[in-house]
């Protein structure tokens, strides 16, 4: 090995040692925040508030180590994609001594620590989200893209879960102060950031380890309208035949018709050569399915028709698309249904995952 080489792998370990370090400081950050604010321990809040120092130090240490190293070697293929994974994941964990801070902040103005169901939620989620650091930093420590990428599941999951726990919260019984309760929002909502850095440092290690992209994500999208038996039936196969791979779409009715409208069956099996639907109640939608729902879009009228309460994470859009229930009258009225329903999900998609959405 020659001198310049056995440098660059001197740096190297050098960087990867102040990542490792730098991810047990923050890890040891958030740990004390939630134990701080499940015990109303202030001095440790306080502490873990002054100890977010060293980990803003070390963040721009580590900074200064990636462009030195970048301008030293000028590095190409593997070296590259570390530096540039570590570049990123330097970030990730900066922002979840960040958290820490807020968590321990908001410690020190509760009355009270948390009790009864919330204790209980928050104790698992921490645990769910400590474990997925764990993972995620060994995952980044070896560049072990298996471990990152079963790593990644557990937080699609937390997420769902997290929307029935803020609905818990929302209709609180006013046994708690508001502040109070204000605050374990905020805690919750940060040790689901906590998580979120963590699936972050996943995508980072498959990066730096096999060169793979961060994979574009999938949106799920329900439409929905009085019947379940044109419009709504339409969207959906429209969306299926233009956007594939971007999302996966259902559709569901306020009072489902018997039978999908005659003429729009044998429309959309001319227009996109197959179609396959049944009429479902929005009633059928599951809780838990409801929450996984990126976008929920009414084509005639308001949402909260269809559903009372949305889910945290849930985005509404309301069309009102005229003639959505109509039937329609002959092959060119629906095609003009079709193309204005068309115009609007390509809107809807390029936006949420950008020109290459199709």
């Amino acid at each position: 090995m020659t001198h310049l080489e056995q440098r660059l792998e001197n740096d190297l370990k050098n960087i990867r040692s102040k990542v490792a370090e730098q991810a047990i400081l923050a890890e040891t950050a958030l740990r004390n925040a939630v134990q701080s604010f499940q015990t109303s321990d202030h001095a440790l809040a306080h502490t873990t508030v002054i100890q977010d120092h060293p980990i803003n130090r070390n963040m721009r240490a580590i900074d200064r180590l990636c462009h030195s190293f970048i301008a030293v070697h000028l590095p190409s293929a593997g070296n590259l994609r570390l530096i540039s994974a570590v570049i990123r994941a330097n970030i990730e964990l900066e922002r979840i001594g960040d958290y820490a801070v807020t968590i321990a902040r908001e410690a020190v103005q509760m009355s009270a620590p948390p009790s009864g169901e919330m204790a209980r939620e928050l104790e698992r989620l921490a645990g769910e989200t400590f474990l997925m650091l764990k993972q995620s930093f060994k995952a980044f420590n070896e560049l072990n893209p298996e471990i990152a990428r079963s790593t990644k599941l557990i937080a699609d999951q937390m997420e769902h879960n997290l929307d029935m726990v803020y609905a818990q919260m929302m209709s609180n019984d006013g046994q708690q102060q508001v502040k109070d309760t204000f605050a374990t929002f905020i805690v919750f909502s940060q040790l689901k950031r906590a998580a979120d850095q963590a699936k972050n440092l996943c995508e980072e290690a498959v990066f730096a380890a096999t060169g793979n992209q961060k994979t574009p994500k999938v949106y799920n999208i329900l439409f929905v309208d009085e019947s379940n038996s044109l419009g709504s039936q339409m969207a959906e196969a429209i969306a299926r035949n233009s956007f594939p791979e971007s999302g996966n779409y259902t559709s569901a009715g306020k009072n489902p018709a018997a039978d999908i409208n005659p003429g729009l069956q044998q429309f959309l099996e001319m227009r996109l050569n197959r179609f396959e639907g049944y009429p479902t109640a929005c009633s059928n939608i599951t809780p838990q399915k409801l929450a996984e729902q990126t976008v929920i879009v009414s084509l005639k009228g308001p949402v909260s028709e269809y559903f009372p309460e949305l889910p945290f994470h849930t985005a509404a859009f309301e069309w009102d698309i005229p003639g959505i229930e109509d039937g329609a009258g002959g092959d060119s009225d629906m095609e003009s249904l079709y193309r204005e329903i068309a115009m609007r999900i390509s809107d809807l998609m390029i936006t949420l995952s950008g020109e290459e959405a199709g």
